[in-house]
């Protein structure tokens, strides 16, 4: 038993190594991780991540060891890559955005402008139904060069080796973006529930005087009843 689940867990790490990474949802699961876990024990097709695409369940069909399929209509079609944009001047700053992306790609704060980290958006979409006032696009995805100059733009055709390459180091960013932002989320539900816990600590008293309260109102209420009961008869 302890053998097989180490299979599953080493044959879910090469298949999340072969996912987009965007977080996007599409295939039905919170996460690339859990669809990568759910693949690797057979319970789901290979063929729902819009993002990846034909390419994608070619490697997972290669990798799962069965035949490809064509992909899940239901899941959406094939794409390609979008980064999300955000209107300046329309953002009211309501941080709902910033709250639904998966690998805190949105910088802003409540009141304040927002805007999006552009070359660690995955384009997952998911912040655009939560917007209250329509201000995010989408737009195409600029393929920048690995060099220094961060900002330089592919003009000519980029080889297939290139491509290939750049879209595994940023699938392995926002992994690790979404794996930090999940880590800092549960800091802070930690947090909280501390935080919950010493005012508690800090005043023993008020559930046994709130207990108290209640069991007097009760009391009172009964003798009521009982002198109106008392009093009808």
């Amino acid at each position: 038993m302890i053998a097989a689940g180490a299979f599953a867990q080493s044959l879910a790490d090469k298949v999340d190594a072969l996912l987009p990474q965007t977080q996007c949802t599409r295939c039905g699961y919170p996460s690339c991780r859990d669809y990568a876990e759910a693949l690797a024990t057979r319970q789901v097709d290979l063929n729902r991540c819009p993002p990846g695409g034909t390419a994608t369940i070619a490697a997972l069909a290669a990798t799962l060891g069965c035949a490809p399929k064509a992909l899940e209509p239901s899941c959406g079609d094939e794409r390609p890559w979008v980064v999300a944009r955000i209107d300046e001047a329309a953002c009211i700053g309501c941080t709902l955005c910033i709250q639904a992306c998966p690998v805190d790609a949105i910088l802003g704060a409540a009141g304040r402008m927002h805007t999006v980290i552009e070359s660690e958006c995955t384009g997952c979409e998911l912040c655009l139904d939560p917007c209250p006032v329509n201000c995010i696009v989408l737009a195409p995805m600029a393929l920048l060069a690995a060099t220094k100059d961060s900002g330089t733009k592919l003009n000519a055709k980029v080889p297939d080796s290139f491509l290939s390459w750049w879209m595994r180091e940023r699938a392995a960013s926002a992994r690790r973006r979404f794996l930090a932002r999940q880590e800092r989320l549960l800091q802070l539900r930690r947090a909280r529930a501390e935080r919950k816990r010493r005012r508690r600590t800090a005043m023993p008293g008020r559930d046994a005087d709130r207990a108290t309260k209640q069991a007097v109102i009760r009391a009172a209420v009964d003798r009521a009843r009982h002198r109106r009961g008392a009093h009808d008869s």
